[in-house]
């Protein structure tokens, strides 16, 4: 019986923990401060300014807007010249995940 509440246990966490997984280059379970590419759109934009749009989960409970459109509105920006993003999860309790938009 104990064998199985450990079992249950475990299995509990893993699934609670995938709900804070955000996405990113890597996979892991303590991602601390990881970047990445997300696109490039417009060569011919000028990488002026700079929007930045948060989402994050605490366990169970996710959170925030991490959309390309929130990090346009939030840097006043007309033309995108490319988009990066920004990863953190630690142990998969808490998880961010950062949309950063460059352009003009």
């Amino acid at each position: 019986m104990k064998l199985f509440v450990c079992v249950m246990v475990l299995a509990s966490l893993a699934v609670a923990a995938g709900c804070t997984m955000p996405r990113g280059p890597i996979l892991a379970s303590l991602a601390v401060n990881e970047k990445g590419p997300v696109a490039g759109f417009s060569p011919d934009a000028k990488s002026t300014r700079q929007g930045v749009a948060v989402a994050e989960g605490v366990i169970l409970v996710g959170f925030g807007d991490a959309s390309i459109s929130a990090a346009k509105i939030q840097g006043g920006i007309s033309k995108i010249h490319h988009v990066d993003s920004e990863t953190l999860n630690i142990f998969g309790i808490y998880s961010r995940y950062k949309t950063i938009v460059y352009g003009e």
